[in-house]
């Protein structure tokens, strides 16, 4: 079994390193109860439910936006409202979120016991509510540039541009492992590999809420979300059923939950939907056994969206409303999202006094709630200045914004090594993708669904604008072409490209988020297809630029381009960065972060069973997991582990080491990945497993000897019974298209 006597050395270790971490814990812990005991039954059930900020305005938004006192009075003074969340429709500029939330609180300070308010907002690749705010590229480009340390740095600035806003709580990071491709929330995740969503996972924690709590004062607290199995829904549609094996869950989604929990998050988001016929909001198994007992999770767990209610609207596990807090509170939800009434608060308060919900589950979550607000800071004080609104924007988080745009592209055919592309070269600029800046942000951009393009800054270019800028105006036309769903003048850009060098063809999707990113064809739009086949009629070369959330089935377009290029959704520097790419002021270094489908069905995963791949079932990626060229040329070799074998009952890990050599003429950046396959298991083992990646920077002609630790975890997996063993055999270690044997006895 894994948990042997040298995984009990490491956990000694452990606790005594963090004695001090829980010694801070257990006074938190009297100061959560000193409060608890004086509070009344209406005063606790107000801390469990949380308000949109919609219910205290006058309904509209940005500058037009009114905080209505009477409503504020009611629902913060006098029903003592616990949380408030979201916008209002759109960014606002940060004086006017200090007017919000310092209202908020000053209401709050009216209470009795005078328990400020928490405020949550989501800030999911950058403040995007937050007006002047730096927008960077969405966490699955960030998986694609394949560094820990610009997540956490991407981090930093987020916490510090939404703390300037008064808000103390950011509704990220989405921690779901991306298993559906056409999964409209899929550009949120960090991809298709647990052990990538889990290191970047852990580098986003630090940098947003920082090594230690309470807050500092350019920090905001993280919320994970959504436990569990809501990036893998059966039909790949927002909130709809998924079908998880547990041994498959444990294995795969609930990691990077764990590493989130041991990364110090305080608060979760669930699972708006089921796993195999349970409301994840209504699991005891899902709430208690695996957040709180097996994974030990203390903070506290928040509803997403009128999720209560959608047990009696929609899942159907409750006949009415106040059946459905009675189920959501004793599986385990400790704060409803409700979004608008206080319905919530008022069956809670009658179910607790019939005693179908009892003190002691209301007491327990009251105490996280609490807690949480201690860490927070609010007690210590719950109004902010605005001494960190000058610092929005700022040239360093602006520097860092172009780097994560250049280091997320990715270069996934290079055909005749046709990029970079020559100056002067004669460019068409085709494609419904080629004059929106909406586009290369998507969604949680200025509103929810990012499609306002008016709200974007001036500065922001367009790809068109960008490859005008890098080319010169006099050698770039334009002719769009076809927009998402309807071809429109295709014959007068195929006119266009019979004057041109070469074609760039914008291609992709439309912004969205959540529901209405559901799609039924998985293929590219019709109208993209066939602009991209009448332009092929011209002769000339075309270089594809993708900007999508997901993998839209790309297969007709690619067989018709000389070069593709992956841009994800980069941000407001992602245009910029497209150009440079195309340029070669940029060398691409970004690598796939998830498995990209050539066929509407039957798509697989890197990590797929021996099974799917025999016979007449072959899997066929139209490019696989980790694919990404480069300008210049990479060698690997050498490849050494620090032994062949090891005894199991002694075994602590292995070293791997191999050297990389810049071969070409450029510098560029490249992403070492190491992975492990187990030849022989009692459950089918995995075609191979991503254990460890580095990204490293090499000059023409430079050599470098990267070296890894793989600990006893890499090579250990979820049996039958649920539990995560090792088990004695051969191995592969694999890295850089080489492969050692490793035997375990």
């Amino acid at each position: 079994m894994y948990a042997d006597k040298n995984i009990w050395k490491l956990l000694s270790l452990f606790l005594v390193s963090f004695s001090g971490l829980v010694m801070a814990q257990t006074e938190l812990d009297k100061k959560a109860d000193a409060l608890v005991s004086k509070m009344t039954l209406d005063e606790k059930a107000g801390q469990m439910t949380q308000l949109t900020l919609k219910s205290f305005t006058n309904g509209k938004s940005g500058s037009e936006l009114r905080l209505n006192k009477d409503k504020l009075e009611r629902y913060i003074a006098e029903e003592k409202i616990g949380s408030v969340l979201n916008c209002g429709g759109q960014a606002l500029p940060p004086e006017k979120w200090l007017e919000i939330t310092n209202q908020v609180q000053k209401y709050a300070k009216k209470t009795r016991l005078q328990i400020p308010v928490i405020y949550g907002l989501d800030s999911i690749h950058g403040a995007g509510y937050v007006s002047g705010s730096v927008l960077f590229p969405h966490n699955i480009a960030m998986a694609a540039a394949g560094s820990r340390e610009l997540v956490n740095k991407m981090a930093e600035a987020a916490a510090l541009e939404t703390r300037a806003a008064g808000i103390r709580w950011n509704f990220a990071p989405v921690l779901g492992v991306a298993r559906h491709p056409f999964w409209p929330r899929h550009y949120e995740t960090f991809g298709e590999d647990s052990f990538i969503a889990s290191e970047l996972g852990k580098a986003y924690i630090s940098g947003l809420q920082g090594e230690k709590l309470p807050l500092a004062e350019d920090k905001v607290l993280v919320c994970m979300k959504h436990f569990l199995g809501y990036s893998y829904p059966r039909s790949g549609r927002d909130r709809t059923p998924a079908w998880i094996p547990e041994i498959q869950l444990r294995e795969i989604f609930v990691p990077p939950f764990r590493a989130a929990v041991q990364a110090g998050a305080v608060t979760a988001m669930i699972n708006s939907s089921e796993i195999n016929g349970r409301s994840v909001h209504a699991s005891p198994f899902y709430l208690k056994r695996l957040l709180r007992e097996d994974m030990e999770f203390s903070g506290f767990t928040v509803s997403d969206w009128a999720d209560i209610d959608n047990l009696y609207t929609r899942e159907m596990v409750a006949e009415n409303q106040r059946q459905a807090v009675k189920i959501g509170v004793n599986a385990g939800i400790d704060m409803s999202m409700t979004p608008f009434k206080i319905d919530f608060k008022k069956h809670l308060v009658s179910l607790v006094q019939a005693g179908e919900v009892s003190v002691e589950r209301v007491d327990e979550a009251v105490r996280n709630i609490l807690k949480v607000k201690f860490q927070a800071g609010l007690f210590d004080d719950p109004f902010q200045d605005n001494k960190l609104a000058g610092q929005i924007a700022s040239e360093n988080a602006k520097k860092l914004n172009q780097r994560c745009a250049e280091e997320c592209i990715t270069l996934l055919k290079n055909n005749s090594d046709i990029l970079p592309l020559s100056e002067g070269t004669k460019i068409l600029v085709a494609g419904p993708s080629a004059n929106l800046k909406s586009v290369l942000n998507g969604g949680w951009s200025r509103t929810w669904q990012g499609r306002e393009e008016h709200l974007y800054p001036e500065t922001q270019k367009t790809i068109l604008e960008a490859v005008k800028a890098e080319f010169g105006e006099e050698n770039v036309s334009f002719e769009k072409g076809a927009d998402f769903q309807k071809l429109l003048n295709a014959d007068k850009a195929y006119a266009k490209a019979e004057k041109c060098d070469l074609i760039v063809l914008c291609a992709g999707e439309k912004t969205y988020t959540e529901h209405s990113g559901n799609i039924r064809d998985y293929e590219i739009s019709l109208s993209q297809r066939k602009l991209a086949e009448r332009l092929s009629e011209a002769g000339k070369p075309i270089v594809t630029v993708l900007t999508q959330g997901r993998p839209r089935v790309v297969r007709e377009i690619e067989k018709l381009s000389d070069a593709v290029v992956m841009a994800y959704l980069p941000g407001v520097k992602g245009a910029d960065a497209i150009a440079d790419v195309l340029s070669g002021d940029v060398n691409p270094s970004g690598r796939l972060p998830f498995s990209y489908p050539k066929y509407a069905g039957g798509f697989e995963w890197y990590d797929y069973k021996k099974s799917a791949d025999w016979s007449q079932c072959k899997v066929e990626f139209q490019w696989p997991f980790g694919a990404g060229l480069s300008y210049t040329d990479f060698e690997c070799s050498n490849l050494k582990l620090s032994r062949d074998s090891d005894e199991k009952e002694d075994f602590n890990g292995l070293k791997v080491s191999i050297e990389i050599e810049n071969k070409g003429r450029m510098k560029g950046g490249y992403i070492v990945q190491v992975y492990v396959s187990d030849k022989v298991a009692s459950v089918t083992p995995a075609n191979k497993r991503l254990k460890q990646f580095k990204k490293i920077y090499l000059k023409p002609g430079e050599k470098q000897t990267v070296e890894f630790d793989l600990p006893p975890e890499a090579f250990s997996f979820i049996n039958a019974e649920c539990k995560r063993v090792i088990e004695p055999g051969e191995f592969v270690i694999r890295a850089g298209g080489l492969k050692k044997k490793f035997v375990l006895k």
